[in-house]
């Protein structure tokens, strides 16, 4: 699988709590912090989920 590099650009306030459940998930606390995941399913699907709040770029 390749890796991707996922950003949070968006602040979760204002969001419902299962989204900014889904961005600790990913391993994403505060703003302008990234962190590298293996790009599965799985982790695809939790992106989808919060597109709106993350940068993905692929490496």
């Amino acid at each position: 699988m390749a890796q991707i590099k996922i950003t949070q650009i968006k602040s979760c306030i204002d969001y419902p709590e299962r989204q900014k459940q889904t961005l600790i998930a990913l391993g994403l606390k505060r703003m302008n912090r990234s962190v590298v995941k293996e790009g599965t399913p799985q982790v695809l699907g939790m992106v989808a989920k919060v597109q709106h709040l993350v940068k993905v770029e692929n490496i």
